[in-house]
């Protein structure tokens, strides 16, 4: 009876091993711990950059990579480290810093690396946005499971993170990988009894393992409290309405007065360290990268065709009427493309969902049938920025995020932030990019102060006060928005009166707002991606802030 229990045993492990791993057995939500909270904090460092054996180092508790590399003749310096994985950065002039971009997966993280004693240059990268998990609770949910089809959806309990866009899925006997192609980290499941072995790996390297059990409870996701409020202003019953959810998922709340900050404070975790995902909002980032190349005379002026800037492979889309879309028609949203985001019964033909799985964008985008004469109609697109990223990086002479670095960003004193590129490596110019609520109140105070800051003319007032001009209506907008160069335009009440705002909004409820009769800067970011809440900011705005101000 030993004999052929332990033999009943053996050909049950091994029919399992052989023919177990059917994917319908694993379809079922997954949770484990995440050892360390610092694990996907990095410190990236060059050492040795003037010799020959120079070095990359990626590591936290633990080196994660360690890349020789040589000084080329090239300007800038250019470190490969994978198909998917790289670093390109500036040495500054006085030779104590490096301003630079590691590349992963479809965003581009800036890291400033410094000149330490040591003569290294030392940084930090935080891939996943945050300085630190305030819970290491990590879920998997695997989905539609049938044979060797399936997919998985990494979740944190640290809902700060923005969330991965994973892709790829594969399966070989009792192996399964995946990768989030947002944020370049990649995953390798061993499929056990019971149970998930998960890898999650930085290329090959790897950075941390989780034995995964099928979750019995609801999960943990959130709930984390903030206390760290600097103001002069009392704005309790806002306060109270967010704490009790009646203002649900605002994250940060900043006002600042004739270039004062009078109120900051942060929500669900949220702290002034944490670059915030802006969505369509930093495509007023975009106009004014525009506006920069304009000041320097990289192009001649906005009523220049699209088709001035396009490699000779897309020229092929040009006739009489779309010749005629020019950067003005880009940055007014009035291409006349048919390339709608929302608000029309039909599909656009190259709406932000159409044309972002396919493998040229620009091509889907140029290809599409026009629905209106360019600069005659604005209707709200992605599209239309999208083509201004490929006309600007045909402009610059250096790769467009250092352009964008240098002539923006280091000038504001702004180092903590990503960008979101396309498919082919290139910035984002339709939304996408995170930056700190703090530094995105210095981009309002920029456009609130004519295009200066701290004293010096970072953007010419010329291109300010055109960028807040009221060109046309959105028509697919619900209140009729005026739209300036990639700026809503919008009124509110204020004590009897009504004031003008030009602003940045972006999904979720991520807004810039520039109050110019006021002096005023409002930055407000949110979490309201799919509760119809996305404009709840305006309701925060004229309600709870503009009755405590005074003019």
């Amino acid at each position: 009876m030993r004999l052929q229990s332990i033999t009943t045993f053996f050909f049950t492990l091994l029919t399992f091993s052989i023919f177990g791993q059917n994917m319908a057995d694993y379809t079922s939500n997954w949770e484990g711990k995440i050892e360390n909270s610092k694990t996907f904090n990095f410190t990236v460092s060059i050492e040795d950059l003037q010799s020959e054996n120079a070095v990359f180092k990626i590591s936290n508790n633990k080196s994660i990579i360690n890349q020789p590399f040589k000084i080329n003749t090239e300007r800038y310096i250019k470190i490969p480290i994978s198909e998917n994985l790289s670093f390109i950065g500036d040495l500054s002039k006085n030779g104590n810093e490096i301003n630079g971009f590691i590349k992963s997966g479809l965003l581009l993280y800036h890291i400033k690396l410094t000149k330490s004693a040591t003569n290294s240059f030392i940084g930090t990268w935080n891939i996943l946005m945050v300085d630190e998990l305030k819970s290491q609770n990590f879920y998997l949910s695997v989905e539609n499971g049938l044979d060797d089809d399936y997919q998985a959806y990494p979740i944190l309990a640290d809902d700060r993170f923005t969330g991965t866009w994973c892709t790829n899925f594969q399966k070989e006997n009792d192996i399964i990988s995946f990768v989030d192609f947002k944020t370049g980290l990649q995953f390798k499941g061993k499929l056990l009894q019971n149970e998930i072995q998960l890898s999650i790996l930085l290329e090959e390297h790897l950075l941390t393992q989780l034995d995964l059990k099928e979750s019995k409870t609801d999960w943990e996701i959130g709930g984390f409290k903030t206390d760290n409020k600097t103001s002069i202003l009392e704005l309790t019953e806002m306060e109270n309405l967010i704490s009790n959810d009646s203002l649900p998922n605002t994250h940060s709340v900043i006002i600042s007065k004739k270039g004062k900050t009078i109120y900051e404070n942060y929500f669900d975790g949220y702290n002034s360290k944490i670059p915030h995902d802006m969505r369509s909002a930093s495509k007023i980032i975009s106009s004014a990268i525009v506006g920069i190349a304009k000041d320097k005379s990289l192009f001649n002026n906005v009523d220049q065709s699209i088709f001035d800037f396009l490699p000779k492979e897309y020229q092929i889309y040009k006739d009489s009427l779309k010749s005629k879309i020019d950067i003005k028609s880009l940055l007014t949203m009035s291409s006349g493309l048919d390339a709608v985001d929302f608000g029309i019964k039909r599909k656009s033909l190259a709406s932000e969902d159409n044309y972002q799985p396919t493998q040229d964008w620009t091509k889907t985008i140029l290809q599409t049938p026009m629905i209106n004469e360019p600069n005659t109609h604005a209707n709200y697109g992605s599209a239309n920025p999208y083509l201004l990223g490929v006309a600007m990086d045909s402009t610059v002479s250096e790769p467009l995020e250092l352009f964008m670095d240098k002539n923006l960003f280091q000038k504001l004193g702004i180092s903590n932030y990503i960008i979101q590129t396309d498919m082919t490596g290139r910035p984002y110019f339709g939304g996408g990019m995170y930056l700190t609520p703090r530094d995105m109140m210095k981009f309002g105070e920029l456009y609130l102060n004519k295009g200066k800051s701290n004293g010096k003319q970072i953007l010419s007032e010329n291109w300010v006060n055109n960028s807040f001009k009221n060109y046309r209506v959105l028509e697919n907008t619900v209140d009729k928005n005026g739209y300036g160069y990639l700026w809503w335009h919008y009124k509110y009440n204020f004590k009897g009166t009504s004031i003008k705002s030009n602003e940045a909004r972006g999904a979720g409820g991520q807004y810039i707002f520039v109050l110019p009769k006021l002096e005023m800067v409002v930055v407000i970011t949110s979490g309201n991606y799919r509760n119809g809440k996305t404009q709840q900011p305006e309701l925060i705005l004229e309600k709870y802030i503009l009755p405590y101000i005074e003019n």
